[in-house]
């Protein structure tokens, strides 16, 4: 599989939506990352229901949702029917992981789980086999601009070592503080996907055309 962006879309300029959504198009991205947050499992509030319409029905590409929201299997219906390709959501979060897994698999969404920095591998192998993608948290969720937390990389290789012991098929990607640096390191582990924020790609003075197509170039 070739690297796959994901812009993150909370760090867009909601003033002109439409206009970032097109500008990205243009630069080709591959999937649009929209965080979902209910103010109690992250101290934050994320997008809302409106935006993933918007950005839905302005593009062809995978939009995934990011859930950091408490009882994720409650919404998964919810999230299907507005449109998400991929559902992430986190193990510990909700009571039934596995039946919610199923639920997501059985709208015929991907599935994914996230893992926060703080989770260990061992909670959630028996997952594993379960989903398409895993989203290793490389800061802690919830807010923009943290710093890039470096015991990571160990996750992010016994996940890699993981998935080729066991034969499994899952795609590693990354969220938090990824740089231009971080992609050319992270490659390296075997991380395929790279959420995109205010490190790499929003608020440069570069076009997002221009900054696209020099990371898919790493």
């Amino acid at each position: 599989m070739s690297m796959l962006l994901c812009p993150s879309m909370m760090c867009a300029n909601f003033r002109s939506l439409e206009h970032e959504v097109n500008a990205l198009e243009e630069a080709n991205v591959d999937i649009y990352h929209i965080d979902i947050m209910d103010g109690r499992f992250v101290p934050n509030f994320g997008m809302g229901l409106q935006d993933l319409e918007y950005i839905r029905k302005q593009t062809q590409k995978t939009v995934d949702v990011h859930l950091m929201i408490d009882n994720p299997s409650a919404y998964i219906d919810l999230f299907a029917d507005k449109g998400a390709d991929i559902i992430y959501f986190h193990p510990e979060s909700d009571m039934h992981p596995t039946r919610t897994i199923d639920r997501i698999v059985g709208r015929g969404v991907k599935a994914g789980i996230a893992l926060n920095p703080g989770t260990a591998i061992a909670a959630v192998e028996p997952l594993l086999g379960m989903v398409d993608y895993v989203l290793v948290m490389t800061v802690n969720p919830g807010f923009a601009g943290q710093k890039y937390l470096p015991f990571v990389n160990d996750k992010i290789q016994a996940l890699q070592a993981f998935k080729h012991e066991k034969g499994l098929n899952y795609t590693i990607v990354v969220d938090g503080a990824i740089s231009e640096e971080k992609i050319n390191e992270l490659t390296h582990y075997g991380v395929e996907g790279f959420v995109l924020g205010t490190s790499s790609l929003f608020g440069k003075e570069e076009s997002y055309k221009t900054i696209i197509n020099r990371l898919k170039n790493i």
